[in-house]
């Protein structure tokens, strides 16, 4: 189904297998079913069921909305109702910004997608319910639900509109299979150094420090060492900073040489050499 569709569209298609379906309840916006579908295709969802929709459909400013999401928009389907919408569902979720007073299972956004993942890797079909704009799902709508989906947010203000209600559960749905580490170091080209050139750097540089009268008060001194080293030894000090380092260092010393402060005639000290080498 189509509707007033843009050019340059992302292309879009639902994953192989089950995925979990999108049902919004008589929404009233067409800008809201474009961001929602936005919302999906950030978290890879796909199926987009649409239950009485106050405006119809298809409507343009849901294309408008949707920033390329129009594939999800095109493959939309209307139903007159939510038992027709979940019809051809095995299980069936519902969002519930309150609590209702019923026996049945709960779930967070993160629980639910974990038990969506479950769900369809059995090869079952699942709908997760999203209730109108105004006053979210009805105790009617619910009853057709065998689990319902809260969100623990703040208390004192926990509004969302609909795309953020379902970009949540789109956002946890993909990082459930996620396998993109948590914590990384982006070193760009560059790798960690050793601890056996970041000793190397320590040593040239407590040298120099010694050379230019820095670390001049021998009862602090030792500290002062440790202190340098800790803050050098907190985090992955990578080879190119090192080189960097090795640079700062060489000009600070040639500048003091010609001061008078190093005699240029004196030997290289030892580190000189090593330090020559990491920094071409």
């Amino acid at each position: 189904m189509t509707g007033g569709r843009g050019e340059g569209g992302a292309v879009l298609t639902p994953a192989p297998g089950e995925s979990p379906i999108v049902v919004l309840v008589r929404p009233q916006m067409a800008m809201n079913i474009g961001t929602t579908a936005r919302a999906m295709a950030n978290g890879g969802l796909f199926h987009l069921r649409v239950v009485a929709p106050r405006d119809g459909w298809p409507q343009p400013n849901a294309y408008a909305a949707a920033s390329g999401a129009d594939a999800i928009l095109d493959a939309a389907q209307v139903f007159p109702d939510v038992p027709s919408a979940v019809a051809d569902c095995h299980r069936v979720m519902g969002t519930c910004p309150r609590p209702r007073f019923a026996i049945v299972q709960q779930r967070d956004a993160r629980a639910a997608a974990a038990d969506l993942r479950e769900i369809n890797g059995r090869g079952l079909r699942a709908a997760v319910l999203f209730g109108p704009e105004r006053a979210g799902l009805e105790a009617e709508d619910l009853s057709h639900c065998d689990t319902l989906v809260r969100y623990p947010l703040n208390p004192q203000h926990c509004s969302l509109n609909l795309a953020q209600a379902v970009m949540i559960l789109a956002y946890e749905w993909w990082m459930a299979a996620e396998t993109t580490p948590p914590r990384q170091f982006l070193t760009n080209g560059t790798t960690v150094a050793t601890k056996g050139a970041l000793e190397n750097f320590l040593s040239r540089l407590v040298a120099e420090l010694d050379a230019a009268g820095f670390l001049h008060n021998p009862p602090k001194r030792p500290g002062m060492v440790r202190n340098l080293r800790h803050w050098f030894q907190r985090g992955e000090v990578t080879e190119q900073e090192l080189r960097t380092l090795h640079g700062v260092v060489t000009e600070l010393s040639t500048g003091r040489m010609q001061r008078g402060r190093f005699p240029a005639q004196d030997p290289l000290p030892p580190w000189h050499e090593a330090a020559e080498k990491d920094s071409a």
